[in-house]
């Protein structure tokens, strides 16, 4: 007589998001978690619009908490999670139908520790599959007991000590609504990243200050593509470029 096959017990996902005014995004980002995420916590660095009420009229968990950078507001959120199994997003992400089936397949008979998907960029209303930023693959659904958030401020990543997966399916990123927006943006992460470089003992060159954009431009326009994109790719070149400079005059400037 054999024994009765018992299904698996699919496992409990806390969805994890850390927000600063993201009142314009942060709905689309808890309306797309619903049926997958069994809680919704928001980590929120005391916003002054309507993040706060939006994430509570949709029944997520809210949580405060004074920014202190990007890797340590991560691991903070990590560590208050209800389930150890979670799926980070930022608050201009959302999932597409396919990534969506790919999750909900995983709680019900996920493998590996970790899993990988696909970001795909809106960029100021159009889709951008070249540039350098797609595939622009993001380990984001994973077991908080065998990973955590590290890199270099304000680019993160999760660092996983288990073997992972690749999803079917697009993270959908709500980048940039304006240009404007993404130069702004462009200069605030220059900043970050030139006091994170000199905290690690970097030191600026007037050569890297000159080289690196044309660099960065050249790869991503050229060999990545960027000109297949339009004039959005010519434009987000063209920023990478100016924030690689922004970055390096930066650290000679803290030195």
């Amino acid at each position: 007589m054999g024994y009765p096959i018992v299904p698996m017990q699919a496992v409990k996902l806390s969805a994890v998001i850390i927000t600063y005014n993201e009142q314009r995004n942060i709905g689309r980002c808890i309306d797309a978690l619903r049926g997958i995420a069994d809680e919704v916590l928001v980590l929120d660095s005391f916003s002054q619009d309507d993040t706060e009420k939006i994430c509570r009229d949709k029944g997520a968990r809210f949580e405060q908490h004074a920014f202190d950078g990007h890797i340590e507001q991560k691991n903070r959120a990590l560590k208050m999670a209800t389930y150890d199994h979670v799926l980070c997003l930022d608050a201009d992400e959302a999932l597409s139908e396919e990534l969506f089936q790919s999750i909900s397949e995983v709680k019900n008979n996920g493998q590996h520790d970790g899993y990988e998907m696909n970001r795909l960029t809106n960029y100021c209303g159009q889709w951008i599959h070249h540039s350098g930023w797609y595939p622009d693959r993001k380990l984001r659904l994973f077991d908080r007991r065998k990973g955590r958030w590290g890199g270099q401020n304000p680019h993160d990543k999760v660092i996983l000590d288990g073997p992972t997966q690749r999803l079917h399916g697009d993270l959908l990123h709500y980048s940039y609504y304006t240009v404007e927006e993404h130069l702004e943006r462009a200069q605030k992460y220059a900043h970050i990243a030139a006091k994170a470089m000199k905290a690690r003992g970097k030191k600026g060159a007037w050569w890297r200050m000159g080289l690196s954009p044309v660099f960065k431009f050249f790869r991503n326009y050229v060999l990545k593509l960027g000109f297949l994109d339009g004039k959005a790719g010519f434009t987000i070149c063209r920023i990478a470029a100016l924030e690689t400079y922004w970055k390096y005059r930066e650290l000679k400037k803290l030195q």
